[in-house]
């Protein structure tokens, strides 16, 4: 099984070369199953009802989301009743959504695990626990679980890595916007990536427009950051995954740029 999965997807530039390319990728059965996280989505702040149905029509099988997972009210029923959308698992109890679920490809059952990080970023809990406690106890037997550990310091990723490696297929990261040179499959089989990058516009800081923020770190006044226009690039990463085992057993990472 062949699964891409994609970084940040960020504004409309992103929700664009998204659907250029996803559909390019499934239609050609270079992959099988396609993972993004689309948090930043709707104008670089959450998603909406259309922009998800807008992504799934565009070949999406599972979105992930992170820290600006309620900046849409409209959206929350959605992200509550929707078996496709997930939130971060370790959102605090009586939090609206799922953390993790399954669903059916034509090669068979995949799981996916949301995850946040706790340093530098809003409050929630231990990741770690969290997930350990799905992995023994709720995620189904015989499925290919992947966890998109949405997280602001390399040091957490890569110590999650460590400590799901031989437990899941895949960990990957996101939330930085800034794809790493790390794809690799650790000891144990799990396949790895400290963070899949963005799928955005390329001259941007992040996708924001470049002004207001240099503005920012000039002068330390609030700015308003918008969405980047111009050419955009998907930046991700494929996993080929083993069904019987559940272990990676190759990992790329992947960039593809729109024309200027």
């Amino acid at each position: 099984m062949r699964i891409l999965c994609i970084g940040d997807v960020v504004g409309s530039p992103g929700r664009r070369i998204f659907k250029s390319k996803v559909k390019e990728l499934k239609d050609s059965g270079a992959v099988h199953a396609v993972i993004v996280n689309a948090e930043n989505a709707a104008a670089g702040k959450g998603i909406t009802d259309a922009i998800a149905e807008e992504l799934f029509a565009a070949g999406a099988d599972l979105i992930t989301l992170g820290d600006h997972t309620w900046d849409q009210k409209t959206s929350y029923a959605l992200i509550d009743k929707d078996k496709r959308i997930v939130r971060p698992a370790n959102m605090p109890e009586g939090c609206l959504g799922k953390g993790w679920t399954t669903i059916q490809t034509s090669l068979g059952a995949v799981t996916i695990i949301s995850l946040m990080g706790r340093t530098f970023m809003n409050p929630a809990d231990c990741p770690f626990k969290k997930v350990d406690e799905l992995i023994e106890r709720t995620i189904p037997r015989g499925s290919v679980v992947l966890v998109d550990f949405h997280a602001e310091a390399t040091s957490e990723k890569i110590c999650m890595g460590w400590h799901l490696d031989g437990k899941v297929a895949a960990v990957f990261g996101t939330h930085t916007h800034v794809q790493t040179s790390d794809a690799k499959i650790l000891p144990k089989g799990t396949g790895y990536i400290t963070d899949l990058g963005m799928t955005g516009p390329i001259n941007s800081v992040i996708g924001r427009e470049i002004a207001p923020v240099e503005k920012r770190f000039l002068t330390g006044m609030p700015s308003f950051f918008s969405v980047a226009e111009g050419p955009a690039v998907l930046e991700g990463c494929i996993f080929d995954i083993d069904r019987a085992s559940g272990k990676t057993t190759s990992v790329k990472a992947v960039r593809f740029f729109e024309e200027q």
